[in-house]
């Protein structure tokens, strides 16, 4: 076969995240987004499904008692602590930002100083980084799930 099974599993994993963020967003919001498929946040976490889909695979093959499940587990808890915590925050700092940003452009246009040109016309921050503890649990449910039914697909 030409990838392996963990790999295979991983990458089913991340992709199926992706995709269902956007029956999620619609059923929440009736808005379809499709840009949803290739954006970070939202549910479920996909960097999580494809880290728990990796590590579903590392156990089923090469055993739950493993070094190699061991290092899988370990990156795995980096990466859900990294999506509920650092970049989580990261996208807190880019809403203040871009407030901060909006409210300096509003300054700028009501004091009309003709010695400043242009205002400020940055792209906005992205906002939408990390994820709700919510979003992590069922991106682990999904990388599990998404492990285990590839195993039982799979033709070793």
């Amino acid at each position: 076969m030409f990838l392996s099974y963990p790999i295979l599993a991983a990458l089913l994993g991340m992709l199926f995240a992706q995709f269902v963020k956007i029956p999620i967003h619609f059923i929440a919001t009736g808005e379809l987004k499709w840009n949803l498929m290739f954006s970070t946040g939202g549910m479920p976490s996909s960097h999580t499904a494809t880290i728990i889909s990796l590590t579903t695979a590392i156990g089923l093959t090469s055993g739950f008692q493993s070094n190699e499940f061991a290092i899988c587990v370990v990156v795995s808890m980096i990466v859900m602590h990294d999506a509920t915590g650092v970049r989580r925050h990261a996208g807190y700092h880019a809403e203040v930002l871009n407030s901060l940003l909006a409210d300096w452009n509003r300054l700028i246009e009501t004091l009309k100083d003709p010695n400043l040109k242009k205002t400020e016309s940055r792209e906005k921050l992205k906002e939408l980084l990390g994820h709700q503890p919510a979003e992590v649990f069922f991106g682990a449910i999904t990388g599990i799930i998404i492990g285990i039914l590839i195993y039982q697909v799979y033709p070793f």
